[in-house]
């Protein structure tokens, strides 16, 4: 497997990111099994671990820090912070200093490690000045519990406002943002990939077969189509015309992939490591079967033909289903624009 440079950081991970939200009570609860998984990913050259508190409540840290013992060091161990890890209190969850000091000490000991490679923001905060949460950050950094920092789900604006800050105040910058993408899913590429490369960060995306749409599983007039009963949300309810037409260029893109001599997953997750702004794409198996499926991914390269064909499918910059983009603190709702506007009115007064 060919390892890439992450960001300007010098370190160098593998293209595909063992994501760990699947092992626990949300996915596999067998954990000796999801240890063998781990291990299996690990074997066939992985390097990079993925995971968050919040996953399985802290259950899916603590498996990954079991599998890990002995491998530790061979390992760019990355976790996140931010969702509410008590739903009865406000104080446990969010980027406050507060909160970061007293997580990563949790998140330290259920990894069973003394340091975490990669320390994420889960999501950006629209109440929490991004001073609080990078002087927090720092002081990790500083203190040798946490090596690099970096953003998920941040809109084009949230990453750069968050490097100058770095730069005016001296701060730790985020080296990494973790955003949705994939064939389905190509918003980032209008200004969220722009501005990472342009701040040399390291990119590694999450969700390349967009929530199962790519997995092979659900194809168009079939059974096995997901309905809105099994899997709540605008983005699963099959009356949305959004959703039928993904099913639509789900049908294309699978007659591609045969053409091409390679499974719809091969292409789905191909297409997304080959961005050249892309480092690492976030794969998350529940099975040894599934992972054993993505990893030939890493090894495909995609011709100028196949991404023109695909290009003609979804275009670049769009996403199929807007209710499928996950990232940016909801800037462009109504809500959040009757909010600005309505402020903006009273600071005119």
């Amino acid at each position: 497997m060919e390892y890439r440079s992450l960001g300007r950081t010098g370190v160098k991970v593998s293209p595909l990111c063992l994501g760990a939200m699947m092992f626990g009570p949300w996915g596999n609860e067998d954990r000796a099994d999801s240890i063998r998984i781990i291990h299996g990913a690990l074997d066939a050259g992985i390097n990079f671990v993925d995971t968050a508190d919040v996953y399985s409540g802290g259950v899916s840290e603590e498996i990954v820090g079991q599998a890990l013992e002995g491998r530790r060091d061979d390992v760019f161990l990355a976790t996140k912070f931010f969702m509410p890890m008590d739903q009865d209190d406000p104080n446990q969850r969010g980027s406050s200093r507060r909160w970061i000091i007293r997580e990563v000490e949790n998140s330290l000991r259920r990894l069973n490690t003394d340091y975490i490679d990669l320390y994420q923001v889960h999501r950006p905060s629209p109440d929490t000045d991004v001073e609080e949460t990078l002087g927090a950050l720092t002081d990790l950094v500083r203190q040798g519990k946490v090596r690099y920092i970096g953003s998920s789900s941040y809109s084009g604006s949230q990453i750069v406002e968050a490097q100058w800050m770095s730069r005016e105040r001296n701060l730790e910058r985020f080296v990494t943002e973790q955003p949705p993408y994939s064939i389905l899913v190509r918003g980032i590429e209008e200004d969220i990939l722009p501005a990472a490369q342009r701040h040399g960060m390291g990119i590694l995306t999450y969700s390349p077969l967009s929530g199962g749409w790519l997995s092979g599983r659900w194809r168009k007039d079939s059974a096995s189509a997901p309905t809105s009963s099994a899997r709540p949300g605008a983005r699963f309810d099959m009356t949305s015309p959004a959703n039928q037409r993904k099913l639509d260029i789900v049908e294309e893109l699978a007659q591609l992939a045969e053409q091409a001599g390679m499974t719809l997953i091969d292409l789905a997750i191909a297409f997304v490591i080959n961005h050249p702004g892309v480092t690492s794409a976030i794969v998350g198996p529940r099975t040894m079967e599934q992972l054993e499926s993505y990893l030939p991914a890493a090894q495909v390269n995609l011709s100028a033909d196949v991404l023109d064909r695909i290009d003609k499918l979804v275009a670049p910059g769009v996403t199929v289903n807007p209710d499928d983009n996950s990232y940016g603190a909801n800037e462009l709702t109504a809500q959040a624009r009757r909010v600005s506007v309505c402020c903006i009115g009273r600071q005119e007064k």
